[in-house]
């Protein structure tokens, strides 16, 4: 019989080591069969491991528990990663855009479809979307589809129209827009659940239950897009991210990346509520898995995106008044959802950006919890770009986890202060106040919309300014350094159930761990995102 050899202890010392956790720094970390065993002197950590160690000297870089990125959607990052870059920094007008979409077309083979992401029609010159007609100056020949930054959808060109069969008869779905000229022929702009017609016909469908970017693709291409996704993730000293919209196709991915041995990266997925029916069926109730690959909950939708214009605003938007978004279920429909999930013990995460779509959350989560009492369910608003200040004491009392993303303010606040106008669009992400009322946060990437840089998700939430320079809102909205970091580890820990095991390096945790070139807490807020990640580590086992 064997004797398994014991690997020596990993002591880590001489540099700021930030714990999120009490005491908030300590003077070195030691770890040993993947987990913590001690943070606190340096002495006590070389008693813990013995003589059987190897040190390892910071060198006054930081040491801090992997990030937590509590909101993100990796296969669909590793995917448009591949893509053209539209973003505004890559073309500033539609004919900017289709020059650069019509280089990379040159250089494909004949048939392959032009793919490109992250433009904003609101920062374009025309300040519109492009159209089918626009991208037709793209190519003729083969499909064309240029995604907008939002993720909920964008334009595709006329060989794609037809190539899906979308035309004047094609009736308009639930939750979704699909664009139209003054005669009823589509114009080639489909946003939300608008985009199952673009998934082909044995292709993941939604309905009404969420934009579709579960795009197809063949098995290889798929496991390619993964790995390059966890390598951005782990790059940036991400250990933990939930999945925050699992198809079929995700949930495959997931498992051939765990069985083959390619999982790198600590992942939760909540599945779309479209598949509430077959998880239910299955008897899926409450977490399954393990500290690797592990089922949370349920991904639900109240209305679009704010990016876009498609939040849910009844009354209009201030920057368009015949403009009032997208509502993806009618309240007694999101109500009935809810309250199935929640009856069953699942958590759930629903996509809510506007005071009035926000409203319907809380009141079926209210109801819901006034059925049947369950404790610590964390439910959770991802996003909750504009609550009131009526409905954060709502969140508070209830135990409403918010799960935002404070690059979006960076990347998008502009555009947001003029859809909604300025006080409103002033209070956007309004984080601090978030923590002045107790509500628990979480901050997160929702990669690819923004990339999985926590650092300057931490910037963001710090400095509270847009991509030109505006500041939104006053110093109240604003988060200190160390609660920004606790957002983007502890609080992430906290919002998918996994505080006991990760986000902060404390005796019996995962040892996960990120290394940074600088301490965030030691440098001018506006220097905090260009700090370099110059390890990471994963239960006790270097990764980058």
């Amino acid at each position: 019989m064997s004797r398994r050899i014991r690997p020596p202890g990993v002591l880590f010392a001489g540099g700021p080591i930030l714990t999120m956790a009490e005491p908030h720094r300590v003077e070195a970390v030691a770890i040993a069969d993947e987990r913590i065993v001690h943070a606190g002197s340096l002495a006590d950590c070389r008693l813990a491991l013995g003589r059987d160690r190897h040190e390892i000297d910071l060198g006054g870089r930081a040491l801090l528990p992997g990030f937590v990125d509590a909101h993100a959607h990796p296969l669909m990052a590793g995917q448009t990663s591949s893509w053209v870059d539209a973003g505004p920094d890559a073309a500033g007008s539609i004919d900017e855009l289709v020059a650069l979409l019509a280089r990379h077309a040159r250089i494909l083979p004949p048939g392959r479809p032009v793919l490109a992401f992250g433009y904003d029609h609101r920062r374009l010159a025309e300040r519109r979307h492009p159209t089918a007609a626009d991208l037709d100056r793209v190519a003729t020949d083969r499909e064309v589809y240029l995604m907008n930054g939002s993720g909920h959808g964008g334009v595709v060109n006329s060989f794609a129209l037809a190539g899906h069969g979308i035309t004047a008869a094609t009736p308009d779905l639930p939750g979704g827009e699909l664009g139209r000229h003054p005669d009823g022929s589509p114009n080639g702009f489909l946003m939300d659940a608008a985009c199952d017609l673009l998934t082909g016909p044995d292709g993941v469908k939604i309905g009404n239950h969420g934009p579709n970017f579960h795009l197809p693709a063949t098995p290889a291409e798929t496991a390619a897009a993964l790995d390059r996704a966890m390598e951005a993730f782990l790059r940036a000293g991400v250990t933990t991210v939930l999945d925050a919209q699992v198809s079929r196709r995700e949930m495959e991915a997931w498992i051939e990346a765990r069985d083959a041995g390619r999982l790198r990266l600590r992942t939760n997925m909540l599945v779309i509520s479209s598949l509430l029916d077959d998880v239910l069926e299955l008897g899926l109730t409450g977490r399954l898995g393990d500290d690797i690959l592990a089922f949370s909950g349920i991904k639900l939708y109240a209305d679009g995106t704010l990016g876009g214009w498609t939040a849910w605003f009844p009354e209009g938007y201030a920057g368009e008044p015949d403009n009032h978004g997208l509502l993806y279920h009618e309240p007694a429909e999101y109500r009935e959802l809810v309250r199935r999930a929640h009856s069953a013990g699942l958590q759930t995460g629903t996509h809510a950006q506007s005071p009035a779509a926000i409203e319907i959350v809380l009141d079926a989560l209210e109801a819901a919890q006034h059925e049947r009492p369950r404790p610590d369910l964390r439910h959770a608003i991802e996003h909750c770009g504009l609550p009131t200040d009526d409905q954060i004491a709502r969140m508070a009392r209830l135990g409403i986890v918010a799960v935002a993303q404070p690059q979006h303010h960076r990347s998008y606040g502009d555009n947001v202060r003029a859809a909604v106008g300025e006080e409103m669009g002033g209070r956007y992400n309004p984080l601090g106040l978030f923590e002045a009322s107790g509500v628990r946060f979480a901050l997160s990437s929702d990669a690819p919309v923004n990339p999985p840089q926590p650092l300057l998700a931490v910037q963001a939430a710090v400095e509270r300014r847009t991509v030109s320079g505006a500041r939104l809102g006053g110093p109240e909205l604003r988060l200190s350094v160390a609660s920004a970091l606790e957002g983007i580890t502890i609080g992430g820990a906290y919002a998918i159930h996994r505080e006991q095991s990760i986000g902060s390096l404390e005796p019996g945790k995962l040892a996960d761990l990120a290394i940074l070139a600088a301490d965030p807490t030691g440098v001018a807020n506006e220097a905090i995102g260009s700090i370099t990640v110059e390890e990471t580590w994963l239960g006790g086992v270097r990764v980058t």
